[in-house]
């Protein structure tokens, strides 16, 4: 077995988990915090809404006019950043970072068995090794003393 890829690819890679790491440790500071939880995600997607807006502002603008595409992007943006980073703040302020970090690390698996459920994808051998790892993982796992 030959392992492969773009160079950058790895990079871009190592960067997300990198950056993945530093949002669990920023974040569960956040949810403890008094300042923080529900409250400073919705301040953090303000500040986030600002810096994007100039970016990517003028070509939504179309959008705007369109009833449809306006109400699929505000299910969209609920649904993929509202409710998740809320149940992130709720899940950080009553759990562990090492035992938030674990959860986390069950979604490959929980993917794993939605996309064989609902959209019929059967995983191959080195799929199921790399949900095999993260089992193991979470078997050994101790959490906080």
């Amino acid at each position: 077995m030959r392992i492969e890829g773009e160079p950058l690819g790895f990079v871009f890679a190592f960067a997300n988990a990198a950056l993945f790491a530093v949002y669990i440790v920023v974040a569960h500071k956040a949810a403890r915090s008094d300042a923080g939880g529900i409250d400073g995600l919705a301040m953090a997607m303000v500040a986030a809404s600002v810096v994007v807006l100039p970016i990517g502002g003028v070509q939504a603008v179309p959008a705007l006019a369109d009833p449809v595409a306006l109400v699929a992007g505000i299910g969209v943006g609920i649904s993929s950043s509202v409710i998740p980073y809320v149940c992130d703040q709720i899940a950080m302020a009553r759990l562990g970072r090492s035992t938030y970090a674990l959860m986390v690390s069950l979604l490959p698996a929980t993917a794993t068995v939605t996309g064989l459920v609902v959209l019929r994808q059967v995983p191959g051998p080195a799929e199921m090794a790399g949900v095999g790892l993260v089992i193991a993982g979470v078997a050994v796992h101790r959490g906080e003393r």
